[in-house]
């Protein structure tokens, strides 16, 4: 695994306001110019909406399974679930028994879930709407959930204040975040090595930094956090990184602009965090900071 100590750069792609750096576990930065957020949101927007990102969702259905459980979804509630992708958090709150709406800004995504909910028999409402514009009135809902959703909204103050405003108060607020410190931090690191983000903008793995939640929400959410692993399974770092550069719209289209050497760099990236023998297939921990609030 890369030295922690020694790590000079890490930070996260289309996410960054300030050039940001994690050195042990905390951040320095350089300010930088303010961006232009909805330019920035619409080229997001076609990112998430190239490759599949479903693929690497189906993969990840553990984390809003572990979210919705710690949340403590109550059947018969309300439940939303922001930037729902092709639906993990969602189908999980409904298969609790909660009434449960998903919102995205990718058309193709909603899709997605729609289809995996009818497959499922699960009653869940599909809506296309913006994680900094929800489009439900305040207090509606008893639980929101995001799994790696709203944290790569380029305005994070305005979306914290999206997910509380449709939160009634006393309701919870569950989310997952990757860490700046973990395996994928490092990635996003990676491939802003090569494919520089647009300046101005705050890194999405700062959601995965407690001290950030608590800047965003301030005293609207009690929180308890608590800092989980997920483990991507492959048969091969080939295998990985190729998933990654097919389906993931960050790395499809850094690797179109980058070319061979980013993949390259994915590629020891990866070996360098598998924790099996080399040559083999490959296990690499994924840590996220799951979140769990109550509304005041």
């Amino acid at each position: 695994m890369l030295d922690k100590v020694a790590r000079t750069v890490v930070y996260c792609l289309s996410n960054q306001h300030e050039r940001s750096y994690y050195l042990r576990g905390t951040m320095s930065t350089v300010t930088q110019q303010t961006p232009d957020l909805e330019v920035v949101k619409r080229r997001q927007q076609a990112t998430w909406a190239s490759g599949d990102y479903a693929e690497i969702a189906s993969l990840i259905v553990l984390v809003a399974e572990r979210l919705a459980d710690a949340a403590d979804l109550r059947a018969g509630t309300k439940v939303l679930d922001v930037a729902t992708g092709s639906g993990n958090a969602a189908i999980a709150a409904a298969r609790l028994g909660a009434e449960v709406v998903g919102v995205d800004y990718v058309p193709a995504l909603l899709e997605r879930a729609r289809v995996r909910a009818d497959a499922e028999r699960l009653p869940v409402e599909l809506v296309e709407g913006d994680a900094e514009a929800i489009p439900f009135a305040d207090g509606s809902f008893d639980g929101v959930l995001s799994v790696f959703g709203a944290m790569f909204a380029p305005d994070h103050r305005r979306t914290a204040a999206e997910l509380l405003r449709v939160t009634r108060p006393g309701g919870t607020i569950a989310l997952a975040s990757w860490t700046p410190e973990g395996f994928l931090g490092e990635l996003f690191g990676t491939v802003s090595d090569h494919v520089p983000p647009p300046a101005g903008l705050v890194p999405a793995v700062a959601w995965g930094k407690e001290r950030h939640l608590l800047g965003l929400f301030g005293e609207g959410v009690s929180w308890r956090h608590r800092r989980q692993t997920f483990t991507f399974r492959f048969a091969s770092a080939h295998a990985f990184v190729e998933t990654f550069v097919r389906f993931y719209g960050p790395t499809l289209k850094a690797v179109e602009a980058a070319g061979p050497a980013l993949e390259q760099d994915l590629h020891a990236l990866v070996q360098a965090w598998n924790r099996l023998p080399e040559g083999g297939p490959v296990a690499v921990p994924g840590e996220y900071l799951e979140s769990v609030g109550t509304r005041a």
